[in-house]
């Protein structure tokens, strides 16, 4: 799980930083929200760490931006422990407000709290566009294009490609998988492997690096983010 921490105290970020890796976190940083933004559309993390009062650009208007196009969990972190500044973050779509100073721990199971929300959400948010990479998928139409062309994809592969498009950058759970694309009663993970194999070839995914269908031996499938 990728972590962005935007925070202008450089004592804290090197502590955190260093405690997340050691939780087997991976973290970037940016000391100010604008460079959090711009490291946001980069790296694309999995959860942003976001202190309130930060220099110029400050935490509250970069959830907000953030929130405009990503429903990327986000924490802010701050001093200040009114009622008032964390009713603004959390209306601003904030999922959770730790108060400074905090254990490591305590971030941590937030941190692990929020990002199960953000996956259980994941795979069943009503989407009528889903994108990942150069791929976008039209839910009411059941339409693909990868680049702009369309590729025509079978209603079954197509459930596959969705629950996979709207995790991108996660494992799914073969059960999951055959549970999205089958139904409960209906499931076949006998079928699931040649299913995939043919929305791969079908829109020339790699089987392995950026942008790939990749498999996970014993866990599940996932879309990797492209380079």
């Amino acid at each position: 799980m990728k972590v962005l921490l935007i925070d202008d105290d450089a004592d804290l970020v090197d502590v955190t930083t260093y405690a997340l890796r050691r939780e087997g976190y991976t973290v970037v940083t940016a000391a100010d929200g604008q460079r959090g933004l711009e490291r946001l559309r980069a790296e694309r993390p999995d959860l942003v760490l976001l202190d309130a009062t930060l220099p110029g650009l400050n935490g509250f208007e970069v959830c907000r931006q953030i929130r405009q196009g990503s429903d990327t969990p986000i924490i802010m972190l701050s001093a200040r422990v009114g009622e008032e500044d964390i009713i603004r973050g959390l209306n601003l779509g904030a999922d959770d407000y730790v108060t400074k100073p905090f254990s490591t721990k305590q971030l941590a199971a937030r941190m692990k709290a929020a990002l199960r929300r953000a996956q259980a959400h994941a795979y069943d948010r009503p989407l009528r566009e889903v994108r990942a990479g150069d791929l976008v998928l039209d839910v009411e139409s059941h339409g693909v294009t990868k680049g702009g062309a369309p590729v025509h994809l079978t209603v079954l592969e197509f459930r596959l490609l969705h629950l996979l498009a709207m995790n991108e950058g996660r494992v799914i759970p073969y059960a999951r998988l055959v549970e999205h694309a089958w139904g409960y009663d209906e499931g076949d993970a006998s079928q699931l492997k040649t299913h995939i194999s043919h929305v791969r070839r079908k829109l020339r995914l790699p089987p392995a690096g950026p942008g790939s269908l990749r498999a996970v031996v014993g866990v599940g499938y996932g879309l990797a983010h492209p380079a």
